[in-house]
């Protein structure tokens, strides 16, 4: 079986920003796993981020909190950590969480914390992207069933 990351608070592990999870409906999950080895990740834990932590945004490349407090360097080891179980596990596909600072791969909020989005990737999202690593959002993960 295909080795595929996956973002874990899809999985129900309570590692968003809140404490909370985007657990994603759990014929999908075992749809995923009759097919694929997944391999649950999440790149701000992995960067050393706390759960709960305050809400983050990107910003001219730069990833912040409302206080103004720049996180940069945890999401950049977060992003280098998924690399490295992408690499170990040979991991072509990814899928990841929409609209996050680390996994967003097609939108993520515009650093205002007004609830915009934008155009965008996440850190993650990005490192994983230019390695060819397929990324797959959870709202078009059917395609991979």
């Amino acid at each position: 079986m295909q080795n595929v990351l996956i973002s874990a608070c899809l999985l129900g592990v309570d590692c968003k920003y809140n404490g909370s999870n985007n657990k994603l409906d759990d014929e999908i999950i075992n749809s995923l796993k009759e097919k694929y080895n997944l391999i649950p990740v999440c790149p701000e834990i992995m960067g050393g981020m706390s759960t709960p932590r305050n809400p983050v945004e990107i910003k001219d490349g730069k990833v912040f909190d409302y206080d103004g407090i720049e996180y940069t360097e945890e999401f950049e080891k977060g992003s280098i950590e998924v690399l490295k179980l992408a690499n170990v596990f040979n991991a072509t596909i990814a899928i990841l969480k929409e609209n996050s600072p680390s996994c967003g791969s097609n939108y993520i909020y515009d650093g205002s914390f007004n609830h915009q989005k934008i155009q965008g990737m996440g850190i993650t999202a990005r490192k994983l992207a230019k390695e060819n690593i397929k990324l797959v959002s959870e709202e078009n993960v059917k395609i991979l069933l």
